[in-house]
């Protein structure tokens, strides 16, 4: 088993997977460290009655439990959409080491309002698993129409 990107961003869609299963957006995302995964989430807005309660923001509170601390410089964030600006701001706080997403997020993504929403040291990666991240998400939101 070749543990690269498209491996995590595959696990973060098995997250979407549990959150479009709970009737939540799927967004799936996972935190790896050492070639690790240290933290998997899903969206629980509806579940928890939080809007704060993106996949994003669950992994972080997760991966920092996990590693005894708030930075995740040595971390990658693999999620399955475009964090908004509210994940943004928190993963700039986090010092998140790289960011993986799969598909683009036009309306709300955190790159519309600017990418200097991140740390300066945070790489990007964009674009790993777009089409299945993009599919998911688009069979979610034609059950709901």
């Amino acid at each position: 088993m070749i543990l690269n990107d498209a491996y995590f961003m595959r696990e973060a869609l098995k997250e979407a997977q549990k959150a479009f299963d709970r009737d939540e957006v799927p967004v799936g995302a996972v935190v790896v460290c050492d070639n690790r995964i240290i933290a998997r989430a899903h969206n629980l807005t509806e579940t928890l009655t939080d809007v704060t309660a993106h996949a994003e923001m669950q992994a972080i509170t997760a991966a920092a439990n996990n590693l005894g601390g708030k930075y995740l410089n040595q971390c990658s964030l693999f999620v399955t959409l475009e964090p908004c600006v509210m994940c943004a701001g928190a993963l700039f706080w986090a010092q998140l080491g790289r960011l993986v997403f799969g598909a683009n997020d036009e309306k709300r993504g955190y790159s519309l309002a600017g990418k200097s929403i991140l740390h300066p040291k945070t790489e990007v990666k964009i674009g790993v698993e777009a089409e299945a991240s993009t599919k998911i998400l688009k069979s979610f939101f034609n059950l709901k129409r």
